[in-house]
């Protein structure tokens, strides 16, 4: 089944999926070009206190998860431009039903109908 979209639509939709895909990149970059934590420089030279260690595990996990959220994010971008090229973007990958336009607009990356999944 082919998009319920009009090539105008689909347009739309392909521009702002490429700026959200650049934005992305953008904080992934600076996420990984990230200068190290100035305090954990400065602890290093001290004995640590656990409480010190584990402020800084938090944040450690913290970045990994936004990391790994971006990453994601980034996938969601790239799978749907491909969507977009294959014609079947705006389909629900479950039912092959179309999404709403309102959803899309809210979600560009979205993969299914409201309840789906």
């Amino acid at each position: 089944m082919k998009t319920h979209l009009t090539e105008d639509k689909l347009f739309e939709f392909k521009e702002r999926l490429l700026k959200l895909k650049k934005e992305t990149e953008e904080a992934i970059e600076a996420k990984v070009t990230k200068v190290p934590n100035e305090s954990l420089e400065k602890l290093a030279d001290y004995d640590n206190h656990p409480a010190d260690m584990s402020s800084e595990q938090f944040e450690q996990e913290k970045q990994a998860g936004i990391q790994q959220m971006l990453e994601k994010q980034l996938q969601d971008i790239d799978d749907s431009l491909q969507k977009i090229e294959m014609g079947t973007f705006g389909l629900s990958e479950k039912s092959g039903k179309p999404i709403s336009i309102e959803r899309l607009e809210a979600q560009p990356t979205a993969r299914f109908l409201v309840g789906e999944k």
